[in-house]
């Protein structure tokens, strides 16, 4: 139970900021009460949810600062576990992978977007566990869990996120054996993707509060978002 309602909030299936009932959770995964309770403890000491009432969670929003150091910490973690991987993969797990890159493609093809996102994660999950299982993955995990409520965001507009390969460049660059390539393109693949669409809702929360006069002090709509 606690891994289905763990896959649940990775994949974005449960928005940020919106609360939940255990009965809700229960129906939505079609469980009884009892084990969600016992998983929703586990959670909200993960940090991927936390407690309202005794009745109640919601997955935690995100301000921009604490999503910049996610996107900074995902970054750090996964470029340096996908060079430790690297040496590792053989032409089984490189094929693994392509299937992986295409099913995740066929899914956004078909609009089946949590599908997509699984996928996605399944693509990065292959290559780091070949070297990084014991204490970089868990630690990567726990930042999907921290990340995941922006994932759905962040593959309704592929068009404009995705307009590089970054899967494509990485599975080149594990075929060349080249390092610096493949960090670069796992570096690309997480800041244009969760980065990019997440920087552009919060400037979108900031211009709707600018217009209604709620923005925060000294903010202006021409200000930067870092």
């Amino acid at each position: 139970m606690y891994r289905r309602l763990r896959q649940a909030i990775i994949t974005g299936r449960i928005p940020p900021g919106q609360p939940v009932t255990i009965q809700g959770i229960a129906e939505m995964l079609d469980v009884s009460a009892m084990p969600v309770r016992e998983a929703l403890h586990r959670l909200v000491a993960d940090g991927a949810l936390e407690n309202l009432d005794n009745r109640r969670v919601r997955v935690p929003d995100i301000d921009p600062d604490k999503f910049d150091e996610i996107i900074t910490v995902r970054i750090a973690l996964e470029t340096i576990a996908a060079e430790r991987a690297m040496p590792f993969v053989d032409y089984l797990r490189l094929a693994r992978l392509q299937q992986l890159d295409a099913e995740t493609d066929e899914a956004y093809t078909v609009g089946n977007i949590e599908l997509g996102i699984e996928k996605n994660f399944a693509f990065h999950r292959c290559l780091y566990e070949v070297r990084s299982s014991a204490v970089l993955l868990p630690l990567i995990e726990s930042v999907w869990l921290r990340l995941g409520p922006f994932m759905r965001e962040a593959t309704e507009n592929l068009d404009e996120s995705y307009r590089v390969d970054r899967h494509a460049e990485a599975l080149a660059a594990i075929r060349q054996q080249d390092a610096a390539a493949l960090k670069a393109a796992i570096a690309a693949d997480i800041q244009e993707g969760a980065g990019h669409l997440g920087h552009k809702r919060f400037l979108d929360v900031e211009l709707k509060q600018a217009r209604s006069g709620k923005h925060r002090p000294g903010w202006s709509p021409a200000s930067p978002m870092k």
